[in-house]
């Protein structure tokens, strides 16, 4: 069987054999993780430090919410430029090698990280402060779109078949650890400095960090190797065919939907349950500030946790049964959650801990996304449908709680629970839980 006929298998899209995971797997699926935390660490540690950071690079006569309005602005571009950035790369990606843009990613991530941790304010330099920040990042967003994807890819075209699911779930935990490392370095940064040395310099350490440690990681992943589909495909000159954007549109729309209504699901999970329910369990059921980011930092470690699990479970069980327990169970959580707050401390801490695992289940979009597409086509179209889907659904999904919560207070339990529904859905397709098939001469 060829390393194509391998691809073209519903169990997996790698060329390896059914064999268990050997030391240079380990190296691959090690590096690429710890890559993959950096990076994401980079990308969401802005957050953490937006009330600083708005006070430092825009006017001091503006309006407290107007600062903070821009500063959010400027979050949200790094989302808007997910799409193009993940397109840009995935298309040399799937020209030029995926070890060459996984690597290019991660540099286009350390870089800017590294430069806003040496920006002057807008006291030094006035109106050039927020541009240049704006520009960072930018420049972030369009490394973040490409890294994920790219990530997924590159380690599922080495994994071995029946560990395909594992090495996908575990590389996603390394991704979604990056929160839990940005929340831990926040919570040192305040532990050991005062308000005032955080403002007037401390706030740039996590950034400076992020930025060195992430140029060492570029340095490490050049010691990985290209997936060896895509040297199959580069020797039988099967890459550079046509524009892969070009057959994503006109032979894989049904891919590119899957992979979207998946995100759909994907985005709402980390976005309602682990980005906006601190801020919820604050404002609406008036727990402590401390105790709710210790209760979602607990959330974050299961969820790190799951990512591996139903993974690991789809290799043992397979596909559908998995989307089935865990989208069903993040469902059923969800209500179990939101439904008994506020609750005391240990039921706070253990319910939300419950959902976060079952929304773990979030790996099964990667397991799903790379196999939906040919190798010839795969980080392009993966990369494509994810980023466009994730820039719509993760930009209206805050707006549209906050909205409906108005109304209802238990509208995070409702939305959550709805895409649990649709996940569950979705393991009846059968390009998603069998994947994409070679056409039979």
């Amino acid at each position: 069987m060829t390393t194509l006929d391998h691809a073209a298998s519903a169990d997996a899209p790698a060329a390896a054999p059914n064999r268990l995971l050997n030391r240079e797997d380990y190296k691959t699926l090690g590096l690429s993780a710890l890559g993959g935390t950096l990076e994401f660490y980079d990308f969401v540690v802005f957050v953490f430090f937006a009330n600083v950071i708005g006070s430092l690079f825009f006017p001091a006569s503006l309006p407290e919410w107007m600062r903070q309005l821009q500063t959010l602005g400027i979050f949200a571009a790094g989302y808007l430029a997910r799409p193009i950035g993940g397109i840009l790369i995935a298309h040399f990606g799937d020209i030029l090698g995926r070890k060459k843009m996984f690597t290019l990613s991660v540099f286009l991530m350390a870089v800017p990280t590294l430069v806003i941790g040496l920006l002057p304010t807008y006291e030094t330099i006035g109106l050039a402060a927020p541009i240049l920040l704006l520009l960072m990042r930018v420049m972030q967003g369009a490394a973040i779109g490409g890294e994920m994807p790219g990530a997924w890819v590159f380690v599922a075209e080495h994994a071995p078949q029946k560990r395909y699911g594992f090495a996908i779930g575990a590389l996603t935990s390394g991704i979604t650890g990056g929160i839990f490392l940005g929340s831990i370095i926040g919570v040192w940064l305040n532990s050991t400095y005062s308000q005032g040395e955080i403002h007037d310099w401390a706030w740039r350490l996590p950034f400076i960090l992020g930025g060195v440690f992430g140029l060492v990681s570029v340095y490490l992943r050049k010691f990985l190797h290209e997936t060896p589909i895509f040297k199959e495909l580069q020797a039988r000159k099967a890459a550079d065919r046509e524009l892969p954007i070009k057959t994503i549109l006109r032979d894989h729309r049904e891919a590119c939907v899957v992979v979207a209504l998946m995100t759909w699901v994907l985005s709402t999970a980390i976005v309602v349950v682990i980005l906006f329910t601190p801020a919820y369990l604050q404002k609406v059921f008036h727990i402590e500030p401390a105790m709710a980011l210790k209760a979602n930092a607990v959330a974050t470690v299961t969820l790190t946790i799951g990512c591996v699990f139903w993974g690991w479970l789809s290799d043992k069980i397979g596909t559908k049964l998995t989307m089935l327990i865990g989208w069903g169970g993040m469902t059923a959580t969800a209500y179990l959650f939101y439904l008994n707050l506020p609750g005391n401390e240990a039921s706070l801490i253990c319910n939300y801990a419950t959902v976060g695992f079952f929304v773990g289940s979030i790996s099964l979009l990667p397991v799903v996304g790379v196999r939906a597409f040919p190798p010839e086509v795969r980080f392009t179209g993966l990369s494509f449908s994810y980023n466009m889907a994730y820039a719509v659904f993760g930009g209206l999904t805050p707006m549209l709680v906050s909205v409906w919560q108005q109304v209802d207070v238990m509208a995070p339990a409702h939305y959550v629970a709805a895409m649990g529904v649709l996940g569950m859905a979705m393991g009846f397709w059968p390009l998603a839980c069998k994947g994409w098939q070679a056409k039979k001469a």
